[in-house]
């Protein structure tokens, strides 16, 4: 999964300017294609940053992204030098063992933490967890859930 998020930060920062409704079909690491599509993209140097807003889909392999917001901030060094992912405005976040939600996701590849924050609600084949925040550490492979001002619930079924 780490690698997998890493290589969709590092196309969606790679992207050219593009038709609005054309899906972006990029290579990432792996050589494995990253499929945006999305109603607007706008790169703007001058900030660092590529936003795509508008029913964005991202796609690679057997993670699907939906929002209606993704912005890349990236450093510098340009593409290469990705500092976040932002997800916004309702987020739902697709593998094939999980598909979990939220109002916010942030990727942030130098701590290789992901923070989904908002109405989180995480579904599997046999636990769901809700909460108001999610914190995923990829290095670790650790899962924190906090309240958010709430309680943490979950439903776990033996297998």
């Amino acid at each position: 999964m780490k690698r997998l998020l890493a290589a969709i930060l590092t196309a969606l920062a790679l992207t050219t300017p593009v038709a609005a409704q054309d899906p972006v079909n990029i290579t990432g690491g792996g050589g494995d294609p990253v499929n945006i599509t999305a109603d607007k993209f706008v790169v703007d140097e001058a900030s660092n940053n590529a936003t795509f807003t508008g029913n964005v889909v991202v796609k690679r392999k057997t993670l699907t992204v939906w929002a209606p917001k993704v912005v890349v901030d990236y450093g510098d060094d340009g593409p290469s030098d990705i500092k976040s992912f932002i997800a916004s405005g309702g987020v739902r976040i697709k593998t094939d063992e999980q598909d979990v939600t939220g109002d916010r996701a942030i990727y942030d590849p130098r701590t290789e933490k992901l923070r989904v924050t908002g109405n989180v609600m995480v579904v599997n084949a046999s636990s769901t967890v809700g909460s108001g925040d999610m914190i995923v550490d990829l290095k670790t492979d650790t899962t924190t859930f906090t309240g958010g001002g709430g309680r943490v619930t979950g439903v776990f079924t033996p297998q």
